[in-house]
């Protein structure tokens, strides 16, 4: 399988607001606000402030995609990617289609100043997706994600993201 990532385009919209819902049903078995989903999605790819999406590809279809968003540490004053929104379509999983998004990434973070590191959070229970990223070199550090959800949605109405 030959796997090209490239910079997600507005006109890729629809694709990674569907696969951000498949990733909530599947993962966490939630069912996201269309009316929400969509807007978000397309505020990131019209302010890059926000965040970037990247799309993996083959055959000219798309088969995954990651968003990376912006974390400010001023204990090591530098920046730290978050990745986000992880997604490949079942059939093309076990292929190396993260792999070759989270090295991309991982490439571009390297080579832009400032950037020092970065961050995921995972499912405690989804033991595969953590077994992958240990695979490519992330550690489990010794932090805990906390959070206080200030606006009800439809992808935090039982207290989770």
């Amino acid at each position: 399988m030959q796997i090209t990532i490239r910079e997600a385009r507005p006109d890729d919209a629809g694709t990674i607001a569907g696969f951000n819902s498949d990733m909530a049903a599947e993962t966490e078995g939630k069912t996201l606000d269309h009316d929400l989903i969509g807007p978000g999605v397309a505020a990131v790819l019209a302010d890059t402030s926000r965040g970037r999406y990247w799309v993996a590809e083959t055959a000219g279809r798309i088969v995954g995609q990651l968003m990376v968003t912006y974390e400010w540490s001023d204990w090591r004053n530098g920046d730290i990617w978050w990745i986000q929104s992880v997604y490949v379509l079942p059939e093309s999983r076990r292929h190396g289609v993260f792999r070759a998004l989270y090295r991309h990434v991982e490439a571009l973070a390297v080579a832009t100043p400032g950037v020092i590191g970065l961050r995921l959070y995972v499912e405690t229970g989804n033991m595969r997706a953590q077994q992958t990223y240990e695979s490519l070199g992330m550690v489990k550090p010794n932090y805990l994600v906390m959070e206080a959800m200030l606006r009800n949605s439809s992808a935090d109405s039982n207290g989770e993201t």
